[in-house]
């Protein structure tokens, strides 16, 4: 039972499709039939025009061609790259997707899922380079194509990609360890595992969520609108029950965007303004957590204040 109020937004639609298997090699764009796409217009907000010639457009192996070089560093294999991207069909140049104007797209180049174009085309750009990859069906959506993006078996996909970050995420807390206020339940952390958290006799329930930074992350600060990865263990005050764990999740952490209303409001209103890198330790009251329903599923009433120790690992 992940702390979500709301589903994750459009972008996570997409971040889905885009984790399918598929296999291939990938060559380089020079030369290429990418030379005669022409790319027009667009802002930070507003899509560029993405005109894709000849039609129908088809490629046998992934194929970049570098729009604009970046002059920030080199992306790695194994970094989350945050991107704004529109998506197109080769075949037609009809626009499959865009995330212009909306949350950045993060994706994961370590992931064994992803496709195979996408860390072809990603992998060693640089950060502030505008790319296009063109990925035929072996490297995108293989012979199954994807109906829900309207891409046939035959179809070769073209990005149009702008690369705005890139960051290596961390596997646990990092930073200054920060000697917690009296009174305030203890904690302790082995990366990957739960958090055992032992809570103080008589405690007293907070009228307002308390924030004590255990560890002060040296990373940059969270900003509103961010997707966060985040490592987690939330409790019950009154019981000491944990009720939640992302150590109980195959990939050991989740992610969120954060400041959005997407996570109950004890979240939203600690991360944001947060560094990189630290872990906290959260008192959430009812007001600020699930209400007065609470989580009946999870155990959670809705006089309960809730305790979360938070490792923030990336935020992109």
């Amino acid at each position: 039972m992940h702390p979500r109020r709301i589903h994750a937004l459009g972008a996570a639609v997409l971040a889905a499709a885009l984790t399918l298997t598929a296999c291939g090699s990938g060559s380089d764009g020079k030369g290429s039939p990418l030379d005669k796409i022409t790319v027009t217009g667009g802002s930070d907000t507003t899509a560029p025009t993405v005109k894709v010639q000849p039609q129908p457009l088809s490629v046998t192996d992934t194929t970049t061609r570098v729009l604009k070089p970046g002059s920030g560093p080199v992306v790695g294999n194994d970094e989350i790259v945050s991107i704004k991207y529109v998506l197109l069909n080769g075949k037609d140049s009809s626009v499959l997707d865009s995330n212009y104007g909306k949350q950045n797209l993060g994706l994961n180049l370590g992931a064994t899922d992803l496709l195979p174009g996408l860390k072809k085309g990603l992998a060693n750009q640089k950060v502030g380079s505008r790319i296009l990859v063109a990925m035929p069906p072996k490297d995108a959506f293989g012979t199954q194509g994807n109906t829900e993006l309207k891409v046939g078996a035959k179809d070769t996909v073209v990005f149009l990609m702008d690369v705005q970050s890139a960051t290596k995420p961390l596997a646990s807390a990092e930073g200054k360890e920060v000697k917690p206020a009296a009174g305030l339940p203890t904690v302790k952390v082995e990366p990957g595992q739960q958090a055992t958290i032992t809570m103080p006799k008589n405690a007293k329930a907070p009228a307002k969520t308390i924030r004590q930074p255990l560890i002060e992350g040296t990373g940059p600060k969270v900003e509103s609108g961010q997707t966060v990865r985040v490592a987690y263990t939330g409790a019950v005050l009154s019981t000491g029950k944990v009720f939640d764990s992302s150590a109980k999740t195959p990939q050991k952490y989740f992610e969120t965007v954060i400041g959005k209303q997407q996570v109950i409001k004890g979240w939203d209103s600690t991360i944001v303004g947060s560094t990189v890198g630290s872990r906290l330790l959260l008192l959430v009251p009812p007001a600020d957590g699930y209400g007065a329903a609470g989580q009946p599923q999870a155990g959670i009433k809705g006089t309960d204040t809730l305790v979360f120790v938070v490792d923030i690992l990336a935020a992109y």
